[in-house]
Parts: structure tokens; C-alpha cells; sequence
């Protein structure tokens, strides 16, 4: 897998919303991670998905101010991007904006960038699989000459004309250095029409990234979980967790079985709150655990 060498681990899962909360007195990125903070979460989801908008100053001020709070930061670079376009000139501005959030980001101690690698355009999967492994080799080798360390990430995405099946993301993150996947469960799901939504298919998953990624596959995960409504061709929008038939105990069920660690993001539309609903999810599974383990203890004196 991945090379990790100078590239930060995280010692636990966190959790926290995609983008500024909902409940933040002003929306600027500071106080985004304040009410983060405020809220009990730990972790933010810096949105660039129009533009990288955060300048260097910021970010850096941003990014102090997180590491006193001890917020984790990752980024979501724009959604402008699509590495399998036929117009040279597009392909080398989804590259830039890649490279300029994995820049900023990295100002802001951000962990992670993850991005929509782009459509499969009518190329054969295994044709397009090859022009991303291309160019992505390029965003890292740039970004290794800037001195620039942080997880690259394709995303697995909502639709089966989008590049980004679960296949194609652990596939890059086995061949390509500084690379892991962003495991979007919600577009997962859309994808594959329902699955997965049932705690051994959360685990049939974790247990595939854990074969082909090691251990750390595991202790690195970036995820992305939402309510979702999905069609014929995948994902149609994002839904709260409550307002859909999400199994969400199931995956913090699944998460805590195979011990996984990294950041957690909800990209339900009312964000904080579920973030709120699957942080207190995983820490009443995580007590229920520790209390039916130290209960077997006693009863084997």
C-alpha cells in the first residue's frame, strides 16, 4: 500500500461535519472549528468545493487554531475536477486545483484531500483506470518535490458513470504512494443499488480494505457517511440519517469491531447533527462494549 512515511496517523476516529456547522455564529473557517469545538466534535471537512478559496494566511491561523483545540482538518478539493477529460486544458486545471488544495490544506495541518476523480467519459473502466493512475502519479510527484506530505485521496463515488468504484480507489492506493481512499458509504451504496446497509456487509467492506491494504488501511480511513436517496443511475442527494432507512448503528457497530481509526465526516444536509448522532452512536457502542468485556472478566475469576 500507500507509503507512510511522514504522514500523520491518527490515534482514534473522529468525528465532525463537512464544511462550516449550521450553528456558527459567523461562517468563516475559525469559526467553523469553534463551534466544532463547542459542539464536543473533532473533526472538520474544510469545503473548497467551488474554489480554493482559503488564503495562505488564513489556513496557516486556521490551522493553529485547530491544533489547540486538537480539531482534525481534512479538505474536500473542488468538484471542478475531472481527471478523464479529452480537453488537455481542463485536465491540467482538475491537476492545479488538486495540487492548490493539497497546498493549502497542508498550510492548515489539514490530514487529508480527498476529490471526484471525474466521468468515465465513454472510456472502458480499465482504459480510464490507467489515465487517473497517470496523472494522480503526477499530483504526488509534484507534491513530494514541494515537500508537501499529506494523504492524497480519491473518493468511491455515487454514481456508475462516475470513475470511483471501490475497486478502482483501493487499486490506486496499493500502486501509488501518499494515496489512500475516501470511503463514501452513502455513495457506496447508491452505487451498488442498497448495498451495503447491514452490519456484515459494513464488514465484508473493512474486512476487503483490510486485504488489500493492511492494517493501516484500516488505521488511516477517511469516511464520508450520509442519509442517501438513489436511482437506477446511483446517487440522486444526500438525506439525514434519520430521515432515511440508513443503518448507522450498524457501520459505528462494524467501525468498532475492526478497531478502525481516522476522521469520520457527515455530509448529511443538517451536518452537525449527525456527526453528533454518529459520534454518541459510537461512544454508547464503544461503553456497551468495555462493559459486557470487564462483566465476562469478572465472571471468569
Amino acid at each position: 500500500m500507500s507509503a507512510l512515511k511522514g504522514l500523520k496517523r491518527l490515534r482514534k476516529l473522529h468525528f465532525g461535519p463537512a464544511g462550516i456547522p449550521h450553528s456558527a455564529k459567523k461562517r468563516s473557517t475559525k469559526e467553523g472549528v469553534l463551534q466544532v469545538k463547542a459542539l464536543g466534535l473533532d473533526a472538520m471537512e474544510l469545503e473548497f468545493v467551488r474554489g480554493v478559496t482559503l488564503k495562505p494566511q488564513a489556513a496557516k491561523e486556521v490551522g493553529a487554531l485547530a491544533r489547540q483545540l486538537r480539531i482534525v482538518l481534512t479538505v474536500h478539493a473542488p468538484y471542478y475536477i475531472n481527471l478523464l477529460s479529452k480537453e488537455e486544458e481542463k485536465v491540467k486545471a482538475s491537476i492545479e486545483r488538486i495540487l492548490q488544495s493539497a497546498r493549502i490544506g497542508s498550510m492548515a495541518g489539514a490530514w487529508s484531500v480527498c476529490f471526484h476523480a471525474g466521468y468515465y467519459m465513454g472510456r472502458d473502466p480499465s482504459e480510464a483506470y490507467k489515465i487517473v493512475r497517470k496523472r494522480l502519479e503526477e499530483v504526488v510527484e509534484a507534491l513530494k518535490q514541494e515537500g508537501i506530505k499529506i494523504w492524497i485521496r480519491p473518493e468511491v463515488t455515487g454514481k456508475p458513470s462516475q470513475f470511483g468504484d471501490l475497486e478502482e480507489v483501493l487499486s490506486l492506493s496499493e500502486e501509488l504512494d501518499m494515496v489512500l481512499p475516501v470511503v463514501d458509504f452513502a455513495h457506496l451504496r447508491a452505487r451498488r443499488r442498497g448495498v451495503p446497509n447491514a452490519y456484515e456487509e459494513f464488514c465484508e467492506v473493512l474486512s476487503l480494505i483490510e486485504d488489500r491494504l493492511g492494517k493501516e488501511g484500516l488505521n488511516n480511513m477517511h469516511i464520508h457517511f450520509s442519509g442517501i436517496e438513489y436511482g437506477e443511475k446511483g446517487e440522486r442527494r444526500h438525506l439525514n440519517i434519520l430521515e432515511s432507512d440508513t443503518a448507522y448503528e450498524d457501520l459505528v457497530k462494524a467501525l468498532l469491531e475492526f478497531g478502525v481509526k481516522g476522521v469520520v465526516i457527515s455530509e448529511s444536509p443538517n451536518l452537525e447533527e449527525d456527526a453528533i448522532l454518529l459520534r454518541d452512536a459510537y461512544r454508547r457502542l464503544r461503553r456497551a462494549r468495555r462493559r459486557a468485556k470487564a462483566a465476562k472478566g469478572r465472571g471468569g475469576d
